[in-house]
């Protein structure tokens, strides 16, 4: 089994600082996009629940793309949410996002590392990559 990396020089975080990880990695038919938050050219985009966390989901998407997969082949998201009063909006986007293909979940509350209100990371599989 081979493994590919997406992104491995490097994205640019808040104070353009260089982030360390890959964007994506896939192995096995099996690809890991890394949390995304609400950023543009490495800085959060202000605005509410449901603009931040469509912004996020844009950003996996793009990965994604990048990478060869779909929102169709989105098996699980992980959100992390920095209030619980966000919920009903965060799945108000997450309906629209997936639509027929709602993947698995999970949703907790925490402090992010990053001054947003949502990050989520996704991990899609594809049978014809395995």
């Amino acid at each position: 089994m081979s493994i590919t990396r997406y992104g491995t020089e490097g994205g640019v975080g808040t104070g353009g600082q260089k982030l360390p990880f890959a964007r994506a990695v896939e192995a096995g038919g099996w690809l890991y996009v890394s949390g995304q938050t609400p950023m543009t050219d490495g800085e959060v985009v202000e605005g509410g629940i449901v603009e931040q966390t469509r912004l996020a989901f844009d950003n996996c998407l793009a990965i994604m793309q990048e990478a060869g997969y779909a929102k169709e082949d989105v098996v699980h998201v992980t959100a992390v949410l920095t209030d619980a009063r966000y919920f009903p909006s965060f799945n108000k986007v997450f309906r629209e996002v997936f639509g027929d293909h709602p993947p698995a979940r999970i949703c907790s509350v925490q402090d992010l590392v990053v001054d947003c209100k949502v990050e989520v990371d996704v991990k899609c599989f594809r049978a014809d990559r395995a």
